[in-house]
């Protein structure tokens, strides 16, 4: 008989707590990491477990982790320097964006704008898919796939939490300045932080990809990023004859080629980075990346959580507990949502931190900062379960410990 998911909780955490020398072990995670940070800079790391288990290499705050869903919010950090720049409008037709039609065929008069992209009221869905076009591959083809739109809701009016919306993001940036989005977004936001990071690898020095952490299941077993202490042969989806020639690529036709949803492999130091952006306004030791009023843009709820109108959890992924999301602006979730029917308080204290979560690959994720007292905290699990199990709130246990 397979163990209560409670009581496997209280195990993850009495491993958490009480073995920090033990990397991995029976129905616990293996490895976990968590760097506080204020808007000056980090102010706490404790690490425990193993980046490669294989090798009996220890992870440490400096080793490159792929962040899941987190990466949604820094493309949209991205995103919106090209708004400042004039290159974007956030409440512009996507259609035009793109250059084809982008409409629900259940409501073909109405627009669908990047906004509602970002927000996830696009009224598109994952039941098509989003992450398998290859290279030489068009995204609008899933597109095409009715199984791709929510035909019970019209654009803007439900919350439907979508990976596919992110790579149609990618592909806008990408036909707004000619760039391929892995490149674009180590112009914009990246290099000027002074992040070693990269969207699938490509772009990451070969230091860098050696100490890439491996993703492990909840049994152990490695299913990402086991590249070996190299990178990967292929950084994308290979073209359907297996080949992995990166000069096939095209402006703005594949979005999805290099993850904009959950590809980003950065350090939880480099997450902490983003937090303090987030922190001090758009500004990191007084180095300005974005106005004010692109951060408050946002971190405004977008949707917040009422009977019917919208999910509150990601059917694709980890997040099935009902209650995970209950507020959400510009790829920004809010927390601690005062709200019946919400879970969305990992930290157990009501207050309102905003940033994004990730779950896949047995890893759990999440970047959260507290703007009125000015601090924040980063933290991944790796070894995970698929659901977030054994937690007071919708996240896990080993999560909520992590918070505190």
């Amino acid at each position: 008989m397979s163990p209560h998911p409670f009581s496997m909780a209280l195990r993850w955490i009495a491993c958490l707590l009480l073995l920090p020398s033990a990397g991995a072990w029976a129905g616990g995670p293996v490895a976990t990491v968590r760097v506080a940070f204020d808007r000056n800079g980090i102010t706490a790391i404790r690490v425990h477990g193993y980046a490669d288990k294989a090798t009996g290499r220890k992870v440490s705050a400096d080793d490159p982790v792929r962040v899941a869903s987190i990466s949604k919010m820094v493309t949209t950090l991205g995103v919106m320097r090209l708004v400042e720049a004039g290159k974007l409008d956030l409440d512009a037709d996507a259609s035009t964006l793109l250059g084809w039609r982008l409409r629900n065929p259940a409501f073909p008069q109405v627009p669908i704008t990047l906004r509602m992209l970002l927000s996830h009221r696009s009224s598109l869905t994952d039941a098509a898919g989003y992450w398998q076009t290859p290279l030489g591959g068009k995204l609008r083809d899933i597109v095409m796939d009715p199984r791709a739109w929510d035909t019970k809701h019209a654009p803007g009016s439900y919350f439907h939490y979508t990976n596919l919306n992110f790579p149609l993001v990618a592909q806008i940036m990408e036909r707004a300045t000619g760039e391929r989005f892995d490149q674009l977004m180590a112009r914009l936001v990246l290099r000027p932080l002074g992040i070693a990071a990269c969207f699938n690898w490509a772009l990451c020095s070969d230091a860098t990809a050696a100490r890439a952490v491996v993703l492990y299941d909840a049994d152990g077993q490695p299913v990402k990023d086991n590249n070996h202490g190299r990178k990967p042969a292929c950084p994308v989806t290979p073209a359907s004859d297996g080949s992995c020639d990166l000069s096939r690529w095209r402006v703005g036709t594949n979005g999805a080629l290099f993850s904009p949803q959950g590809g980003l492999r950065i350090s939880a130091k480099g997450l902490a980075r983003i937090g303090e952006l987030l922190l001090g306004n758009g500004s990191v030791d007084g180095r300005r990346l974005l106005k004010p009023s692109s951060i408050q843009a946002m971190i405004t709820p977008e949707w917040q959580y009422r009977p019917g109108g919208g999910l509150t959890w990601e059917e694709d992924g980890g997040d099935v507990d009902q209650g995970f999301f209950c507020r959400y602006g510009l790829a920004v979730q809010t927390l601690a949502t005062p709200v019946q029917g919400c879970r969305d308080d990992p930290f157990g204290d009501g207050v309102a931190r905003v940033g994004h979560s990730g779950s896949a690959y047995g890893l759990q994720a999440g970047l959260w900062v507290d703007r009125k007292r000015g601090t924040g905290v980063v933290w991944f699990a790796t070894g995970m379960p698929d659901e977030r199990l054994g937690g007071k709130s919708a996240f896990s246990a080993v999560e909520e410990s992590l918070a505190r």
